[in-house]
């Protein structure tokens, strides 16, 4: 199974208020450090609010760090996190 969709099966289990969307944006960064854009090592995940429940963003990205921490130290080297109300 890719990272991307380990991301979302585990976000899916986690985060249940939510929608949300993975992205592997690693392409953007081809040629930085000699860095040839494969590997899913920069994903982007998207967040929408399904309830009218107001949560707290920092708390939400610390839920999804900790989550992911395998990810992390499996060469997951950045992660960006949009959340929408």
């Amino acid at each position: 199974m890719n990272r991307k969709k380990r991301i979302s099966e585990i976000l899916k289990k986690k985060l249940e208020n939510f929608e949300f969307e993975v992205n592997d944006n690693s392409f953007l960064h081809k040629g930085h450090n000699n860095f040839d854009g494969k590997g899913e090592t920069h994903i982007q995940i998207v967040l929408i609010n399904k309830t009218n429940i107001k949560f707290n963003r920092l708390d939400i990205h610390r839920k999804i760090n900790e989550v992911l921490r395998n990810e992390y130290n499996s060469g997951l080297h950045s992660l960006e996190i949009k959340i929408i109300d």
